[in-house]
């Protein structure tokens, strides 16, 4: 038996080396070590991808400031620059008083109930007084007749108040023909 373990023993030894060969070997042939131990490793690669980084980043940041930060300058700009050119001298207006209104309106039940109204037109030039001095009487009239099919409920409100204003405008700007008023200005207004 002494024989057969010598050669069990001799036979061990010599498959001993070939394992550690066949040991070194697959050190040499191991398996890779994952993608992301692969790219630290490699300068290179680690190199190109921080430069993809860093032009993505400059990317972003060039995005952000020409489409969300230089908007709001330019407006602010633009505005600054409108109001350096604009004049400082006040408008040429001219206000004429048209003498004041009582008509009675009409309410849901018969009920009486008055209206008093004291208007301004607002011309664009003083010179347009004396023409519409003369016009005075028919632009009177249209309100006379616009006003009395108002009811009360026609006047709440500031809805209510604009539709009035816009449309005793457009009457004046039908009666006084030649002339044009830019604006009618509510000085008094009372509902009773």
């Amino acid at each position: 038996m002494a024989k057969k373990d010598k050669k069990d023993q001799q036979a061990a030894e010599a498959d001993e080396p070939e394992k550690q060969d066949g040991a070194e070997e697959g050190q040499e042939g191991t398996p890779p070590q994952g993608f992301v131990k692969k790219l630290l490793g490699s300068k290179k690669l680690l190199m190109i991808a921080g430069g993809g980084v860093l032009v993505l980043l400059l990317a972003i940041g060039a995005g952000l400031y020409f489409f969300v930060f230089s908007g709001s300058g330019n407006a602010n700009k633009s505005q600054v620059a409108a109001a350096e050119q604009a004049p400082i001298v006040p408008p040429q207006v001219a206000y004429y008083d048209v003498p004041d209104l009582i008509v009675n309106i009409q309410t849901p039940d018969g009920t009486p109930a008055y209206l008093k109204l004291s208007v301004a037109l607002e011309l664009y030039s003083s010179d347009e007084k004396a023409g519409l001095q003369v016009l005075m009487p028919r632009i009177v009239d249209q309100f006379q007749g616009y006003l009395r099919e108002l009811r009360v409920d026609d006047l709440k409100g500031s809805a209510g108040i604009m539709r009035l204003k816009e449309e005793l405008l457009r009457r004046t700007n039908v009666a006084a023909a030649p002339y044009r008023v830019r604006d009618v200005l509510l000085k008094e207004m009372i509902v009773q």
